[in-house]
């Protein structure tokens, strides 16, 4: 029996976060443009993925697949389109084919949150080192948000953008455990950056593990 974990369809992506899901990554497939929309899948078992993956692609063959991966428990399935029917039918099939619906999913845990200001030159410079996104700068505030399941890392991304536009997206860690996100830049926009990821995070709608 497949268990849904993460349905998360995701309009309008903002230009920093859909830039970070063209970066190498693991399974990265075809990249998506700023101003398309995402849906966001994630299963267990893990290779139930696969069935999740044939259910949405011949219900809407133009949508195209940016993550396609297997973890050790969980799979998970990017799918993006510029058309947001296409979106809605291949959520529709995805669920349908399972029997399940959007609130059968995890509702999000909140795990962690903070807002270092002032950042030092070698906090800085280690943080780079491992960092997927946009350079940190040294004397800037950066905003630390952990939350799961993993998945949840990207629409608190994008909506971190949304909200915060001047802020710099520096990581986001979507694969894993928990899921964490590093963006940087003013304390006010952090601050908003926060408030909007905190607010998406809680309007989830799904049951508790």
């Amino acid at each position: 029996m497949t268990e849904l974990r993460v349905y998360l369809p995701i309009h309008d992506l903002q230009s920093q976060f859909s830039a970070y899901l063209s970066t190498p990554m693991r399974a990265r497939g075809y990249p998506p443009f700023e101003g398309q929309h995402s849906l966001i899948i994630e299963v267990s078992p893990a290779l139930a993925i696969h069935r999740i993956s044939d259910l949405a692609l011949k219900a809407a063959p133009d949508m195209e697949p940016g993550i396609l991966f297997t973890e050790r428990q969980y799979g998970l399935l990017e799918l993006h389109s510029s058309d947001r029917d296409e979106l809605d039918a291949a959520g529709k099939a995805i669920l349908k084919g399972i029997g399940a619906i959007a609130g059968d999913q995890l509702a999000p845990a909140i795990l962690f949150e903070d807002i270092i200001e002032n950042l030092s030159d070698q906090h800085a410079i280690i943080l780079n080192r491992s960092r997927s996104a946009s350079m940190l700068v040294p004397g800037s505030s950066l905003l630390l948000y952990e939350m799961s399941p993993a998945l949840f890392a990207c629409v608190a991304a994008n909506e971190a953008e949304r909200a915060a536009p001047a802020a710099i997206l520096n990581d986001v860690q979507m694969m894993g455990v928990s899921g964490r996100i590093f963006m940087s830049g003013d304390t006010g926009d952090l601050t908003r950056a926060r408030d909007a990821i905190t607010r998406t995070l809680k309007a989830v709608k799904g049951r508790k593990k």
